[in-house]
């Protein structure tokens, strides 16, 4: 995700992967709602298909309707393996560099550049020398070792064991709580099932490698009271409740982000989706760091931003957790949490904004009394000069900024062209009822987020803030109707 945004901000990008071909292990197979309007706005979407939409999730297990105002309410059901084809593609479609079968061993780092050695295939070694680099290796990140990079938070102190297996028949179960244990199975159309289970006061091992079928198979049996070391694994592994943030998302020219950024439980997809949104928010930023012309300090805003949202992510999932993991002394504040998402309306919105990413809105604290300052540009209808278009489709601008002229201003569009190359200006009017209220004019960053709304003052600090220095003047109209 993140070699395409730097690839559609202009950025030169090699993927150094020490996976010499594609894992076919899908472990997650969740993308929610704010992750779709990201995908949908890169036209990605329609490679997809129309994917399963489960709009029954779940908090720590307990139900959870995920049905919020967007295009893609709910969860869709993706296979990872699908995910990673779709961004593959789409990366080196753009002109991304990917060199497979190449870890990483070493790194020096520079003021002006980083320097990364990795061993390839036949034992070659492969300097590559950058402005920057950025870690995107997952919990263990090699980068983050080699940094020193502080990575603070909590050991896992309880775990799930988790398996695709095929040649076995148990009842589906959906987070189902035993007097040993939780136990979970969802069989697929193509016969493989997959089995989590966690047995209540068992801790955490500490493990070298993946936990052998044999012993999910007797926590199973001591759990469910079923056999299924009968059956053949596709893939076996587990995962624990560690929950860890680096302190900084930056240090000097090296970057975090996803898992390496932040270590979690991988509970109802969350995880996969805090690193992709991570991604969206850091390509455009750093791409425009390389170009030369962003201003000072835009590239820290990334971790301004997402460091907030990996902290509160991790603190409900901590919370999960413990509700799904915990024994018979949890069980009254399950019952609590049932009623409160059943019959409080706003309490089931609050936790299904948190988990589906929808309620991000960055830097609420600086603009209080405007709540469309920092929050994703809502789906709307509007009408325009040649008929009708919907935000969803202005979106679509390749990885460039938006300028939603709502009042028909020719000053607007004068101020905004010398950013043409890189803002898009479209006139529109909304519905008088719409989400967009009675905004004047948005500011749209290339991540979907407004930076500017027209409450105060023209678009220019906000423009140059964002999009950095503008060009020399330009001729001729660079909005459209």
């Amino acid at each position: 995700m993140l070699a395409g945004e730097l690839r559609l901000g202009g950025a030169e990008t090699v993927v150094l992967e020490r996976l010499a071909a594609p894992t076919t292990e899908s472990r997650a197979s969740t993308l929610h709602a704010r992750t779709m309007e990201l995908l949908d706005s890169r036209g990605l979407l329609d490679a997809l298909g129309t994917p399963p939409d489960e709009p029954r999730g779940h908090f720590g297990g307990v139900p959870l309707d995920l049905r919020l105002p967007s295009p893609w309410p709910g969860q869709w059901k993706v296979p990872q393996t699908r995910t990673e084809a779709l961004l593959r593609d789409w990366a080196l479609g753009l002109g991304a560099d990917l060199r497979r079968g190449h870890e990483l061993r070493a790194a020096r780092f520079a003021d002006d550049h980083v320097e990364a050695v990795a061993a390839g295939p036949g034992g070659r070694s492969l300097r590559v020398r950058a402005r920057f680099a950025v870690g995107c290796d997952g919990e263990h990140s090699t980068l983050r070792r080699l940094v020193g990079a502080p990575f603070p938070g909590r050991e896992a102190s309880r775990e799930l064991l988790r398996a695709d297996v095929a040649g076995i028949d148990v009842p589906n179960r959906r987070f189902q709580r035993l007097d040993r244990g939780l136990a979970i199975a969802a069989r697929r159309a193509d016969g493989i099932t997959r089995i989590m289970v966690h047995e209540f006061q068992a801790g955490a091992r500490r493990r070298t490698a993946e936990p052998e079928f044999a012993e999910l198979a007797e926590v199973w049996k001591r759990v469910t009271g079923e056999t299924v070391d009968h059956g053949t694994p596709v893939w076996v592994n587990s995962f624990g409740d560690a929950n860890r943030q680096l302190a900084n998302y930056r240090h000097g020219r090296v970057l975090f982000a996803g898992d390496a950024a932040h270590q979690q439980m991988p509970i109802g997809g969350q995880a996969l989706n805090l690193g992709l949104q991570d991604a969206v928010n850091l390509g455009w930023k750093l791409a425009t760091e390389v170009s030369g012309r962003a201003s000072a300090g835009l590239l820290d805003t990334y971790h301004a931003e997402r460091h907030p949202v990996g902290r509160r992510v991790l603190a409900d999932i901590r919370a999960q957790a413990h509700l799904l993991l915990g024994g018979p002394e949890v069980e009254p504040l399950r019952t609590l949490l049932a009623e409160l998402i059943d019959e409080r309306p706003e309490a089931r919105a609050h936790l299904a904004g948190m988990i589906s990413g929808l309620d991000i809105r960055y830097g609420a604290d600086t603009a209080p009394g405007d709540p469309l300052l920092g929050a994703r540009l809502p789906y709307t209808e509007l009408q325009g000069v040649h008929g009708g278009m919907n935000t969803r489709d202005l979106l679509r601008t390749s990885g460039r900024g938006l300028l939603l002229d709502l009042a028909g201003d020719a000053a607007l569009r004068t101020a905004v062209r010398p950013w043409a190359d890189r803002v898009v200006t479209v006139t529109a009017r909304p519905a008088p009822d719409g989400p967009l209220g009675a905004a004047r004019a948005v500011l749209v960053r290339p991540d979907g987020h407004i930076a500017w709304t027209g409450a105060t003052g023209g678009p220019e600090n906000a423009l140059g803030d964002w999009f950095g220095k503008p060009e020399p003047a330009r001729v001729g109209r660079s909005d459209k109707n």
